[in-house]
């Protein structure tokens, strides 16, 4: 058995590597891990914390209610009073629930944006984000030694444990809701109700925006709303080859836009009313740029490495910090923790803003989208069309190639740091970076990134140029090298 935490937790195809038998051991890991006293290395531990609190949540994905009672079980044969979810929830709600019960720690059944034959762990810290990548470490040593040991998990009967006290049933969207409300203005939404589509895409974020916004005057069709474990057959993932049904909504004017969250909500992707899909790219920078001109806010601002580069010009027009990350929120997370961050965000369309918690939240930076809208008074393609004007053109692709075999990551950057062409598209090469993966920075603003995925077994390719044909050249050299690999 070989068990690693990427980029954002612990992934595994169903009845393969993810079963019963191995999520108790990780489990068991994790009891064993908080229990050792060193958990919170790398943070401070605010002092309401408990450190025997745990909560759990789940997705909608295949048997994941029944992998969170077991991963309950486990906690609670260790003695965590465990808060576990009624039913299927956002990952960013369970997050928020860790930080709000003063848990010191939590665990969401989900492989988030992954297909339909994927679950997982996502293991949460007790400021309500993703664990720090030194607490998943010590999750995988304790896990070997457990193995080494012929040490199996401590396990409680379900019924007794909830009979005793160990397990409570709780609903994590009513807390969330009501933090959430103190952020979003939603008496500025009711004043300019909106007409727009909710994609859930049968993920755990399904009937949470509409019912957060029940009242508010909006007219909401919710599509792909059912619980639907196999997904319609697609990945739960917001982007535009996933979104037809979206569009097609749009379309037969069902709504003036629309929003899509991810498995597990904490990703977001739009649609205008046009049928054109809104990236993340550009969320964030509409998100940026309403926080700074009308809310008056101020902060750093962080996006990984992947992301536009149009963050970067909206921050130095308003005079704010940028930092780049590596992929993953956790890397984003730890600058939010540092405080001061106005908003942070990555290209997969997971974002978060000041006075949230440090995570990806889909929900929450689409309710943003539509108290944008509704301030506005303008038209989501139009806000696009305005933002391409002042810090675009941006065009932006990516190509994913799936691996055979692992790909020897130290070599990649090697040959990618060696082979570094002096130009393409006639740009010069002005930087390389090999914060995560190799990334060439031209003159224009212009990029190409080559890493492989830390979620799943494929090799990444984005380019993001100032027209069309740049981005096609870009991706033809990153194309054409990452072939040779794969």
């Amino acid at each position: 058995m070989t068990i690693h935490f990427g980029t954002d937790g612990w992934r595994a195809v169903i009845s393969d590597t993810f079963t019963f038998s191995n999520l108790r051991l990780v489990s068991q890991a994790i009891a064993d891990a908080i229990a050792s006293g060193h958990w919170s290395n790398g943070y401070t531990l605010e002092s309401d914390v408990d450190a025997n609190r745990m909560v759990v949540g789940f997705d909608t994905r295949f048997l994941s209610d029944r992998y969170a009672q077991d991963v309950a079980r486990v906690l609670a044969a260790n003695g965590f009073k465990v808060f576990l979810a009624q039913s299927d929830a956002p990952t960013p709600a369970i997050s928020y629930a860790v930080r709000k019960l003063n848990a010191i720690g939590g665990v969401m059944i989900t492989a988030s944006h992954n297909a339909p034959r994927y679950n997982g762990v996502k293991l949460k810290a007790a400021y309500g984000g993703s664990a720090l990548p030194e607490q998943c470490r010590r999750v995988e040593v304790f896990l070997s030694d457990n193995e080494a040991q012929a040490r199996g998990p401590n396990l409680m009967d379900f019924d007794q444990a909830r009979a005793t006290g160990l397990i409570e049933r709780f609903n994590p969207i009513l807390e969330y809701g009501n933090h959430l409300r103190s952020l979003i203005n939603f008496d500025l939404i009711a004043e300019n109700p909106q007409r727009f589509v909710v994609d859930s895409m049968y993920g755990s974020g399904r009937g949470v925006i509409k019912g957060l916004l029940q009242g508010s005057g909006c007219e909401i069709h919710e599509i792909r709303g059912e619980l639907n474990p196999g997904f319609g057959g697609v990945h739960p993932e917001p982007i535009g080859r996933y979104l037809t049904a979206l569009a097609g909504a749009v379309s037969n004017s069902l709504g003036d836009f629309g929003l899509a969250t991810d498995g597990d909500a904490d990703r977001i992707g739009a649609m205008d009313g046009r049928g054109n899909f809104v990236d993340p790219h550009k969320i964030m920078a509409l998100a940026l740029k309403y926080l700074v001109e009308k809310r008056g806010l101020r902060g750093s601002v962080v996006r990984t490495v992947s992301t536009t580069r149009m963050i970067d010009r909206l921050a130095a027009r308003y005079g704010l910090e940028c930092h780049e990350t590596p992929v993953g929120f956790n890397h984003i997370a730890d600058h939010m923790l540092g405080g001061g961050v106005l908003i942070g965000g990555e290209e997969s369309g997971g974002i978060a803003f000041q006075g949230h918690i440090p995570e990806g939240d889909g929900i929450i930076m689409g309710l943003l989208l539509v108290e944008i809208i509704a301030e506005t008074r303008t038209p989501l393609h139009e806000l696009v069309d305005n933002l391409l004007k002042e810090v675009g053109p941006a065009f932006y692709e990516r190509t994913d190639l799936r691996l055979k075999h692992p790909v020897s990551k130290e070599d990649m950057t090697r040959r990618l740091t060696q082979e570094a062409p002096s130009q393409l598209g006639g740009q010069s090469l002005l930087n390389v970076s090999t914060l995560d993966g190799v990334k060439y920075l031209f003159a224009d603003d212009s990029w190409l990134l080559v890493r492989p995925s830390g979620t799943e077994s494929v090799l990444r390719v984005y380019a993001e140029g100032r027209s069309p044909e740049m981005v096609q050249e870009l991706l033809g050299f990153g194309e054409k090298f990452a072939r040779t690999i794969v």
